[in-house]
C-alpha cells in the first residue's frame, strides 16, 4: 500500500490530477471514506482531467451514476450510498462499467463481490486541512 499526504485541497487536486492520468480503461477505482472526506472532490478531479476542466460534475448521490465520454471511452462515476441491495447493481450498470470503462465508485463495499480483482481501492482520511491516501491495489 502507497500513502500520500496532501497539507490542503490543492495539494489534494493534484495528487488526484496525477493518479488520474495513469488510468487506462478497463480500470476500477474504489474510493472508501467517510461521508464529507472528500471522496465526491477527488473523484471529480479525476474526471476533470480526462475529460476537461469545464466539465460539470455533479455529485452522483441521487442519480446513483453520472457518465461522461472522453477522447479514449467513457468514465463512469457511481455513488453507492443509497443502494441497498446488490442486485440493483445489475440494473445500474455496473457490470457493463466495470468490463469497459474507466469506473470510480464511491461507498463499493456493497459492491465488493462485483469488484475485479485488479481493483484500485483508495482509503481517504481526512486531518485538520489535508487528507491521507492510501493506495491499494
Amino acid at each position: 500500500m502507497k500513502t500520500y499526504i496532501t497539507k490542503d485541497i490543492n495539494e489534494t487536486h493534484k495528487w488526484a490530477a496525477d493518479f488520474a492520468k495513469i488510468l487506462r480503461a478497463p480500470v476500477t477505482v474504489a474510493l472508501h471514506g467517510d461521508l464529507g472526506v472528500g471522496k465526491s472532490e477527488i473523484a471529480r478531479t479525476i474526471i476533470q482531467t480526462l475529460c476537461g476542466a469545464d466539465t460539470v460534475v455533479p455529485s452522483p448521490t441521487f442519480t446513483i451514476v453520472q457518465s461522461y465520454e472522453n477522447k479514449t471511452g467513457r468514465i463512469s462515476h457511481f455513488d453507492l450510498y443509497r443502494v441497498s441491495d446488490a442486485s440493483e447493481l445489475v440494473e445500474i450498470g455496473l457490470m457493463h462499467a466495470v468490463q469497459n470503462d474507466i469506473t470510480l465508485i464511491e461507498w463499493p463495499d456493497i459492491a465488493r463481490d462485483f469488484l475485479p480483482k485488479d481493483t484500485i481501492h483508495l482509503y481517504i482520511t481526512e486531518f485538520e486541512n489535508g487528507r491521507k491516501i492510501e493506495v491499494a491495489d
